[in-house]
């Protein structure tokens, strides 16, 4: 990858009361702590800024803003223009337990008007956070009633405002962020496309594009039956497994949880087989195939042929050919370099017997020397 390109910088503004949650999601997703060691995190003071690369040219430049009466209101009056200016995204974080709900959509409302000001096109994800403490039976009542007052104080966002129920002990935090990390991917249908290729290629019943350090789905492809899978959390659920398997690999070999990495996991069952591997740099492709061992093989073999065209992704979209050209090209690459290996061989096979001969003629002038 041309590591020379300009980098595209997406301002993301997290925000929300004081004891929202707002920094405990954002260590889980980014910084790989687990739900149990977010608890000796303390309050945010004023900004906490995070530049996270994700998908190689992306940098997520993340505003962690403390939630404190005094920070807000001097968010909204001195810094206005320096904390609301050029916001790609507005995550705005409800604790569903506050007991003072109304002032905080009355906070909210005060924050949408400054965006509205400095960011007209800024995008708000609203989260409703701590959803796991409300009872199973009333959430989802509950959250209708939150996300409908909410929505109506979201004046000219009203129609591009989303809203997720969170909570940091389950996969509804990964189901949230990957929507919003979606958003911010400008070439996500350029992707899709690469991978709906793919999958023809291969195959596969299910391709699913993860990101390698927050172990995100950026996007997936599901074809055939695959289309009637009951278990609509499973990307999330990957994302969770993941996750959990970094945080043990770091625990057993002292390598940090955002450097830990594996190079393959395979599944194989008589009804499907399943792998995931490294794709590119940053990502890593989960694929669903069926149970035969001809098409695992030539699966894997083709992912490989493919990474290249992958790794050419970047911010700036331009047209560019496809998977059929990519594997034409990997493999003339391969035959190229089979050939100069050939090629190199035979040199190298003449100039031994080159040496060979000259050793033998004129040994004993090398002696003497």
């Amino acid at each position: 990858m041309n590591t020379g390109k300009r980098q595209k910088q997406r301002k993301v503004l997290l925000m929300g009361k004081s004891g929202a949650g707002k920094s405990s999601m954002r260590s889980i997703v980014f910084s790989n702590y687990v739900a149990k060691d977010v608890r000796r995190l303390g309050a945010t003071i004023d900004v906490e800024h995070s530049n996270i690369k994700f998908m190689g040219n992306l940098m997520l430049n993340l505003w962690d803003c403390g939630g404190q009466d005094g920070f807000v209101e001097n968010y909204l009056t001195h810094q206005r223009n320096h904390v609301f200016g050029s916001v790609a995204v507005l995550i705005f974080v409800f604790d569903i337990e506050s007991r003072e709900f109304q002032a905080d959509v009355i906070s909210y409302s005060a924050i949408i008007r400054a965006l509205e000001e400095c960011s007209p096109s800024a995008k708000i994800f609203c989260l409703i956070h701590k959803m796991d403490l409300v009872q199973a039976r009333l959430r989802v009542q509950l959250f209708d009633e939150r996300t409908e007052y909410i929505r109506t104080a979201s004046e000219s966002f009203r129609d591009n405002v989303e809203f997720f129920p969170t909570s940091i002990w389950d996969q509804s935090l990964y189901k949230a962020w990957t929507q919003i990390i979606y958003f911010l991917i400008p070439n996500a249908g350029t992707i899709e496309a690469l991978l709906t290729q793919l999958a023809d290629v291969i195959e596969a019943r299910e391709l699913i594009l993860y990101e390698r350090t927050t172990c995100l789905m950026v996007t997936h492809v599901t074809r055939g039956r695959e289309t009637e899978n009951p278990f609509t959390d499973r990307f999330e659920r990957i994302s969770s497994i993941l996750k959990t398997h970094k945080q043990s690999m770091s625990k057993h070999t002292g390598i940090p949880a955002g450097s830990a990495n594996f190079a393959e996991m395979q599944i194989k069952t008589g009804r499907f087989m399943f792998f995931i591997t490294r794709l590119t740099e940053n990502t890593n492709l989960a694929a669903s195939i069926p149970p035969s061992e001809q098409i695992f093989n030539a699966a894997r073999v083709n992912i490989l042929l493919v990474r290249p065209k992958f790794a050419e992704l970047d911010i700036a979209s331009k047209p560019r050919p496809g998977i059929q050209q990519a594997f034409a090209h990997s493999a003339a690459q391969i035959e190229r370099g089979d050939e100069r290996s050939e090629e190199e061989g035979g040199r190298r096979g003449n100039k031994g017997k080159e040496r060979e001969v000259v050793g033998m003629g004129g040994g004993g002038t090398a002696f003497e020397g």
